[in-house]
């Protein structure tokens, strides 16, 4: 036995008194890590009635550090995104819910159980607010994030390329994965970039040292292959969908007059006049088509022609230039709005938007040699 708990044993009257703290607290982790806390003690006592000098002690250890990295999606949609498009992003959420500040290292993957893969290098934007979740001009190209305060939260752009030639509906998985660091503390002045830090490594099954700060994590399993719980890491998949338009192109000809029948039962003979219908449709359910151009070169045989005014009477007047139009079932009509040109025997036209579910046409009349 002690001495002092034989002195305990002996006195008539003892009174103990543990001397408290306020301690530093994070705005929901509670103590900050590195805080050191000091826990005093006095015992007093008395001898024969007479007071005696307390005895006096303290124990000193330092806060722990609570490793919880917290990666979501950052909303419940998928990005939607064209064939062949560029710089696409996907988007999410990084919260440092450790109770210390920490830098964030950035890796990704793609799992290959999608549909696709995205190409060239994903790179890694701070959405810095400009249009609030929106990748936009204004964000900041980052390979890391950089000193992420306790209980606070950023938006992260992941943003690739699309191959060209994947269907409406295709699917591609991305998976963020950030692993917390120690704050790597300031970069060179002339660059105003900070240094990355060190990935933590897990102190948990390690001896307790009170004077030093170590790492326990307490991070649940993302959605990475690799990524477990407890192991410093987190992950969320964010997927892009593509919406293209299926655009299908038919052209069909049709004989209006002939100098020998007229109107009736015409045919393609020298001297007769055609009726060309380009019908580019767009089918249901993708993305609408905009900029739609055509340019159709004429045949050797075949005439451009550009006017009624010295055709047959019996030719229905419908058009003397090239002109828009749309489909009822299998006929051409020319009833759009816009027009088309023609020019060194070459016709061109521009049908602007073609919308999912709708059919637009270039019509133009040709006499044949």
């Amino acid at each position: 036995m002690t001495s002092k708990l034989k002195l305990l044993v002996a006195t008539s009257t003892i009174s103990v008194a543990a001397l408290g703290f306020t301690p530093a607290f994070a705005a929901d982790l509670g103590t900050d890590a590195g805080t050191s806390i000091t826990n005093s003690v006095s015992v007093a006592y008395n001898v024969g009635g007479t007071a005696q000098t307390a005895e006096t002690d303290s124990d000193m250890f330092v806060v722990d550090r609570k490793v919880n990295l917290v990666v979501a999606k950052s909303d419940a949609v998928n990005s939607s995104v064209a064939p062949n498009a560029t710089q696409q992003a996907v988007t999410y959420t990084v919260s440092n819910q450790t109770n210390d500040t920490i830098d964030v290292l950035l890796t990704s993957e793609q799992p290959g159980t999608d549909d696709f893969d995205v190409t060239g290098t994903i790179t890694y934007y701070l959405d810095n607010g400009t249009t609030a979740g929106v990748f936009d001009a204004g964000d900041t190209e980052i390979t890391f994030i950089d000193n992420l305060a306790e209980d606070e939260s950023v938006t992260i752009h992941a943003v690739a390329d699309i191959p060209n030639g994947v269907a409406t509906g295709a699917l591609a998985d991305i998976i963020l994965i950030g692993q917390a660091a120690a704050h790597g503390g300031a970069g060179l002045p002339a660059t105003g970039i900070d240094v990355q830090g060190t990935a933590f490594a897990d102190d948990s099954g390690d001896a307790d040292d009170p004077t030093l700060v170590q790492n326990v994590f307490a991070d649940a399993a993302g959605s990475g292959a690799a990524d477990g719980a407890g192991d410093g890491y987190h992950s969320a998949t964010d997927t892009y969908e593509v919406s293209a338009a299926d655009i299908t192109v038919t052209k069909t000809s049709t004989v209006l007059w002939d100098p020998v029948n007229g109107s009736t039962n015409p045919k393609a003979i020298p001297g007769a006049i055609v009726e060309y219908c380009i019908a580019v449709a767009n089918a249901s359910g993708g993305a609408e088509a905009t900029g739609v151009a055509i340019s159709d070169t004429i045949p050797a045989n075949l005439v451009y022609y550009s006017s009624l005014a010295s055709g047959p009477a019996t030719v229905p007047a419908v058009i003397g230039v090239v002109t828009e139009g749309t489909v009822n079932g299998s006929v051409c009509n020319a009833d759009g709005s816009g027009t088309g040109a023609q020019a060194a025997g070459v016709v061109s036209g521009n049908l602007g938007t073609v919308a999912s579910g709708a059919t637009e046409t270039l019509i133009f009349r040709v006499t044949v040699d």
